[in-house]
C-alpha cells in the first residue's frame, strides 16, 4: 500500500477548469498530495498531464502556473517544494 511507498506520483490534469478542480478546497489533487504526506510519502513527483490541450499545446506558462499553485499547496502540507520534480506530460 501507500504507507510503504518511498515516492508517489502525483498526475495533475493542466486542462482548462480540470487543474481549477483538482487543486480547489475539496479537489482530488489536494485530496491525494495531502494522504501521500499523511501516510509518510516522503518523495512526491507531480506529473502535469494533458499538456497537449492546453492553449496553445505545451503551454510553458500554463505549466509554470500549475507548478507554482501545487507547490504552494504540497509546501503548506509538509512538503518541501524545491525537492519535488513537476514533469509535463501528455
Amino acid at each position: 500500500g501507500t504507507s510503504q511507498a518511498d515516492c508517489a506520483v502525483l498526475i495533475v490534469a493542466a486542462g482548462t477548469g480540470e487543474f481549477e478542480a483538482g487543486i480547489s478546497k475539496n479537489g482530488q489533487t489536494r485530496e491525494h498530495a495531502l494522504l501521500a504526506f499523511t501516510l509518510g510519502v516522503k518523495q512526491l513527483v507531480v506529473g502535469v498531464n494533458k499538456m497537449d490541450s492546453t492553449e496553445p499545446p505545451f503551454s510553458e506558462p500554463r505549466f509554470e502556473e500549475i507548478k507554482k499553485e501545487v507547490s504552494s499547496y504540497i509546501k503548506k502540507i509538509g512538503y518541501n517544494p524545491a525537492a519535488v520534480a513537476f514533469v509535463p506530460i501528455s
